[in-house]
């Protein structure tokens, strides 16, 4: 098979140790490395060199020894890991070089076609060989070592073979490599004394290394038993390899100075070596010339697998040279729920199950272990999809959503320090939730990063232009490179993991061109809506921006693949709670905010939260509104902070009942935050880092086991009556209508108004076909009064043999608030006595 032609160039000086480090198998692509000047004795290492002739000396200290360009070579590979180079030289004519690995030798065959203007004399080769400076042969005097280089070269005649071919060949023990031979030819009876490359250089030939290939990047295990490395960085001149054989090493065992002519292809640096070497972990080290060469060694992006090495420097982490770990992924239920059937319960793996009351072993608290230990919360809730916070390594000053690698998980969640075992234990709780009916989705920052992020390090691409975004550490999520970064994250947490979906935090910075442009057509985002292996897979754009602390809302381009975490239905729910929201706009979202996802998506699109991991929880919402907290949009019903008033405590857990029932009764998919259950309070601070772990404890208190059940209840309404709660497509018209206290129709432009009820009705077709419950279904009467006196509110009549239940009253005690079965209204009555600041549920019933 003959391969595209490739460059060659010679590598710069790099000081190493070890020399037994360097007995590898020869792969059969080109190979280049550096090491120190290994002293050592040609005598016992240089098998033999056939035809060797010892005789007068050229000197090569001051040529620049590059090799062909892209017409000058091309590689074929052939039997028995053979690399064939051919080269062109300056008077015309081919040099062809055959370098084999053959049991224990390296052997060099060295082939010379007709020259043009060939005279009749003698044709000589003229020979070294280096790993660290093209300019310092290593030594080939049998007696003594020396660094000159004058004392380094060797001269061998070449000889006509069986065929006829002028040739010379040169054997070399395997533990030699890596190495290159350089080459000289010297003929008589020509004008020139020495005859070069085309590019009036050496001709160089590698042992012992490979040029790799650009694609895949990051690492990838090829079946020939090598291991290829590809790493993008457009503004290095000069990327070095940086290889180590222990884990404790302060310093690289082995550094390959990659070639710009033999290792680069593009802005595509790669490299192939063996994976019999004895290396265990790389990095690299990228620089703008040899005078500014970078001392960080640098974490490559696309590592799968990744330590911290404690090695003392700035970027200590490094990749792992081994192949993700593999796991059993045989007897997978997946889940597979439409988008619309969802129940999201948002968590922190960490703070899940960190605390002490958890009662797991020191191993398993905070990890992935712990979240399918509770499995059993997950139930008792009745969620069916937890959507994890970011689980990438992030800046620990800044927290989660400062994320630095987009392809390896946290150092927070290794107990035992093994990036292996950290790995294996998140697979296994995706499967064992899975195997419940539970999805699990992560949140994602693909827009910036933390600031020790290597990605500064190797190029400015990934960054924005604009300053002022340049300073956040903004990703240029658009430009294509990022981009194929981005979507190769994506691919992989699916396919390794198994994940079931995504959530895009600070998702209006990824429609954001290379200077901070909106665009139209973000190539991202249409990119992910169309990916094929992403196109069963939820993906969700969330406007939180991390850096702000804020939502940014924005028409988001959906190409009807995209949901979105739905802003606006926390600021109108929290708005119509306190009191000062419009029914118009609690109507809005209620029907599933047809305002944002009419046009091709429907109400399953509409991701709705009253509370998220960042700003007050649910039980602070409700407890605090001072000026510090004015943003949140909150109401401390009568008294800030904690009180033992019971009128304030009463008014406060109807308001959380409130909150929580239009989330649930609303069209789209509820997101529940962790700790809201159990009245989790952070004592009215907003700032995520005063988030504390989940406190099991407190589930046991009566506030917590009365919420608890509550949310049981709604997610078990939800999905009874999904015909109406759970649905691809919005209500149609006639299947709506609206009242005020006295069925006539709501006062809608009144500012003032702080009552609306609706009468869904049923579609007794679809009701039939959809439902998976043997109980008939009927319509539904929700009204909602967030106003300070209580409302006399008339029902719809109801045909015969037919009477309305009452499912919930949130202002009634528990557990009488709310029922499964229903409590029917009293013989004769057609009206209901709501009282102020609460929500109630009808069910139509037969008789």
């Amino acid at each position: 098979m003959t391969m595209l032609p490739v460059q060659y160039a010679c590598s710069s000086c790099r000081a190493f140790e070890s020399p037994d480090l360097f007995a590898a198998n020869f792969g059969i692509y080109v190979k280049r490395v550096t090491r120190d000047l290994v002293k050592f004795d040609l005598k016992q290492k240089i098998v033999k060199g056939r035809l060797m002739k010892s005789g007068g000396r050229i000197s090569l200290e001051h040529h620049v020894m590059k090799a062909l360009a892209t017409s000058d070579v091309s590689v074929v590979q052939t039997t028995e890991k053979v690399a064939s180079y051919r080269f062109r030289t300056e008077i015309g004519g081919q040099l062809k070089v055959l370098v084999r690995k053959k049991n224990n030798k390296c052997e060099v065959r060295v082939e010379v076609s007709t020259l043009h203007g060939e005279g009749d004399g003698e044709l000589i080769m003229s020979w070294g060989l280096f790993r660290s400076d093209s300019s310092i042969f290593m030594p080939l005097n049998f007696q003594k070592s020396s660094a000159d280089s004058k004392d380094n070269v060797v001269e061998t005649p070449f000889i006509k073979d069986s065929v006829g071919r002028l040739a010379v060949e040169l054997d070399f023990d395997a533990s030699l490599a890596p190495f290159y031979v350089s080459i000289l030819l010297k003929p008589s009876g020509f004008k020139i004394p020495t005859i070069k490359s085309h590019r009036k250089a050496n001709f160089v030939v590698p042992v012992g290394f490979g040029s790799g290939r650009p694609f895949p990047l990051g690492l990838s295990f090829l079946d020939n038993r090598s291991i290829n490395f590809a790493f993008f960085s457009s503004n290095a001149e000069s990327v070095v390899l940086c290889l180590y054989s222990e884990s404790t090493a302060d310093k690289p065992a082995l550094e390959i100075d990659l070639d710009p002519y033999v290792n680069r292809s593009g802005y595509i640096w790669h490299a192939l070596i063996d994976d019999s070497l004895p290396f265990k972990s790389y990095g690299y080290r990228c620089s703008s010339g040899n005078a500014n060469r970078g001392q960080h060694v640098l974490l490559d992006p696309y590592a799968k697998v990744i330590k911290d090495f404690g090695l003392g420097l700035s970027r200590k982490w490094l990749g792992k040279l081994c192949e993700e770990p593999a796991f059993d992924w045989s007897g997978e239920f997946h889940p597979s729920l439409p988008l619309e059937k969802l129940i999201v319960y948002r968590l922190n793996v960490t703070r899940f199950t960190k605390d002490k009351s958890s009662k797991l072993p020191a191993n398993t608290a905070g990890t992935f272990y712990g979240i399918y230990e509770k499995l059993h919360h997950f139930k008792d809730l009745g969620v069916n999809a937890v959507l994890l916070e970011p689980i990438f390594p992030f800046d620990e000053h800044k927290g989660p959503y400062f994320s630095w690698h987009f392809f390896s998980l946290g150092s927070s969640y290794r107990p035992s320090g093994d990036p292996k075992f950290i790995a294996n234990s998140m697979k296994e709780m995706v499967k064992k939730l899975h195997a419940s009916g539970i999805e699990v989705l992560l949140e994602v920052v693909f827009t910036h990063t933390g600031e020790d992020a290597t990605l500064k390090g190797i190029d400015d691409s990934y960054y924005h232009a604009k300053e002022d975004l340049k300073s956040k550490n903004m990703l240029n999520c658009n430009y294509p490179v990022v981009q194929q970064m981005i979507l190769e994250s994506l691919r992989h947490w699916v396919i390794e993991y198994h994940i079931d979906g995504f959530c895009f935090i600070d998702a209006t910075s990824l429609l954001r061109g290379k200077h901070g442009e909106f665009l139209s057509r973000p190539p991202l985002v249409e990119a992910i809506a169309f990916d094929p292996l992403l196109s069963n897979i939820k993906i969700i754009a969330d406007s939180w921006d991390p850096y702000d602390m804020e939502t940014k809302e924005s028409v988001f381009p959906h190409w009807k693949r995209w949901a979105e975490m739905n802003g606006k239905f926390c600021v109108d729910a929290r708005n119509f709670v306190r009191g000062q929201g419009s029914i118009s706009s609690l109507a809005t979202r209620f029907c599933g905010s047809g305002d944002i996802f009419l046009g091709g998506r429907g109400p399953a699109f509409s991701f709705n939260f009253i509370t998220r991991n960042v700003g007050l929880t649910l039980t602070d919402l409700v407890s605090f509104s001072s000026e510090e907290v004015e943003s949140q949009l909150s109401w401390n019903c009568g008294e800030e902070g904690p009180t033992n008033k019971n009128s304030v405590l009463e008014r406060r857990l109807k308001q959380i009942r409130n909150f929580l029932f239009i989330l649930f009764i609303s069209l789209g998919v509820p997101v529940l935050n962790m700790g809201d259950e159990c009245g989790q309070s952070c004592g009215g601070s907003l700032a995520y880092a005063d988030r504390k772990p989940l406190d099991w404890n407190s589930l046991r208190s009566g506030f917590s086991i009365q919420i608890t059940q509550f949310i049981s209840f709604l997610c078990s309404l939800k999905m009874r009556r999904s015909d109406l709660l759970q649905r691809q497509s919005f209500l149609k018209q006639d299947k709506i209508e609206w009242h005020g206290t006295d069925l006539s129709p709501p006062t809608w432009d009144d500012p003032l108004s702080k009552f609306v009820a609706v009468t869904l009705k049923v579609d007794k077709k679809l009701s039939q076909s959809t439902s998976a419950f043997p109980k008939p279904c009927g319509d539904l009467f929700v009204a909602f009064n967030s106003a300070n006196q209580s409302e006399e509110v008339s029902l719809p009549s109801l045909p015969d043999n037919t009477a309305w239940f009452r499912l919930v009253d949130t202002a009634l005690p528990f557990p009488g608030f709310f029922s499964v079965d229903g409590v029917p209204l009293e013989d004769g009555l057609s009206t209901y006595e709501m009282k102020s600041h609460s929500c109630v549920l009808f069910e139509a019933q037969s008789l």
